[in-house]
């Protein structure tokens, strides 16, 4: 047992692991940078108010999950639970809002939550988000909806699902909220989930406990307490979602973790996944830049799982992240044959070749073993008569064949034919 180990619940990515967790990371991402979103970084902690204020202490998030530390002048400070919150912020403090409408964002990176780790729930997580500030649009809801649609399809998943529902506004809310309430009166609960309903009711329709979840069946729904304006909103949303080909399945009981939502909501869930079946989600947030001190201005994102994404993936057999980590690896056989080496290592790497080579002084075999396990496509070798001759002997590992090219030659050859390859 070593003497130290990484944090329980933190997973880490390591070759040949890692290769695949970035290529999920860069499918889920490449959708929104194609649209046009451009990349924000954001603090990994921010003022503890923020999340209060912005994601609600009503939700587990803030009542129960954050990690929370007083720094060295005495202030509160939070690792940030989720992103959108943070991006609020920093577009009232930037003055973001004030070019054109919507502010177009996205972001990756971890998340942190103080929970009991499961498969596939961590307490440092992997996302990748967006948000479009700034703009009522339902055409902006079906556009972030199918951004997260493509990513997945692009990754090849298959055996997803994409719930879609309605929160009502801050016009229709209060009525249902009533209707709700009074309806949870009448259950059998325990005081903390009481506490819970007066502060959000519709946090109780999201617990999964058996005892508290067999007592909702007939609970009222949002989606038939809409008010007029809210409903035509819902209605063009998936009008549009039709008109982008994303195919949805009505989910009236749908509720997220996060009390900003409102309107749209949204989460995509993946069947061989179990308990932990969630691997993105979002919605529209209309008030919530108000709660932080900006403009009225609505909003809508979403916040993609990379980690259950990867095992999504995995568990539908995807084999992504796959191939060779260089396409191709130097084998040196002599000192003087080593600084050649060096030289056109560095010649690969400027032309866009992905190029690794054998250190160590091995021999020729324990090279070729090295330049196996390094699953590169061809093999440069170079021996004391190549550096005589000033040429090299390129090995394709695939074929087996090998063919003589002079050094001037070889890194042009290389990066044609692996062009070539990859069209």
């Amino acid at each position: 047992m070593p003497e130290f180990q990484a944090p329980k619940g933190v997973p880490e990515y390591f070759p040949p692991r890692s290769s695949a967790f970035l290529t999920v990371r860069e499918a889920l991402a490449f959708p929104a940078q194609h649209a046009g979103y451009g990349y924000i970084e954001l603090p990994v902690f921010e003022d503890t108010a923020l999340f209060v204020r912005g994601v609600g202490e009503s939700t587990d998030v803030v009542s129960k999950e954050m990690y929370t530390f007083t720094d060295r002048g005495d202030r509160s400070l939070s690792l940030r639970p989720e992103g959108t919150a943070g991006v609020i912020r920093s577009i009232v403090e930037n003055r973001l809002d004030k070019g054109t409408l919507p502010v177009k964002l996205w972001y990756a990176g971890p998340f942190f939550r103080a929970e009991r780790p499961q498969h596939g729930r961590y307490r440092q997580l992997q996302q990748v988000g967006i948000e479009a500030v700034g703009g009522d649009d339902p055409a902006l809801d079906a556009e972030v909806i199918t951004l997260a649609d493509e990513a997945y399809r692009r990754l090849g998943l298959r055996q997803y699902r994409l719930d879609l529902t309605s929160l009502g506004c801050a016009q229709c809310r209060p009525a249902y909220r009533e209707v709700l309430t009074n309806f949870l009166a009448q259950l059998d609960l325990d005081e903390p989930t009481r506490a819970r309903a007066a502060l959000n009711p519709l946090r109780v329709l999201d617990d999964k406990r058996p005892e508290v979840h067999d007592q909702l069946g007939d609970a009222p729904l949002m989606v038939d307490h809409l008010c007029a304006e809210c409903r035509d909103h819902y209605d063009s949303v998936r009008g549009f979602l039709r008109d982008a080909r994303v195919q949805w399945q009505e989910a009236p009981r749908l509720v997220r973790g996060l009390d900003y939502y409102t309107r749209t909501t949204f989460e995509f869930t993946h069947e061989l996944l179990g308990a932990q079946s969630g691997i993105g989600g979002g919605g529209r947030y209309d008030g919530l830049m108000e709660s932080v001190g900006g403009d009225a201005l609505s909003g809508i994102g979403f916040g993609l799982g990379t980690d259950r994404t990867l095992l999504a993936c995995e568990a539908e057999g995807l084999d992504v992240g796959a191939g060779p980590r260089v396409d191709v690896f130097v084998v040196p056989i002599s000192d003087a044959a080593r600084h050649v080496s060096v030289g056109l290592l560095a010649e690969l790497r400027e032309a866009g070749i992905r190029a690794d080579m054998a250190y160590g002084g091995r021999g020729l075999k324990g090279s070729m073993k090295a330049a196996d396990k390094s699953g590169a496509p061809r093999v440069v070798i170079i021996g004391e008569d190549e550096v005589a001759a000033q040429n090299v002997q390129v090995k394709d590992m695939q074929q087996g064949s090998q063919q003589a090219m002079t050094r001037e030659e070889v890194v042009g050859e290389l990066r044609r034919s692996i062009m070539e390859e990859s069209q």
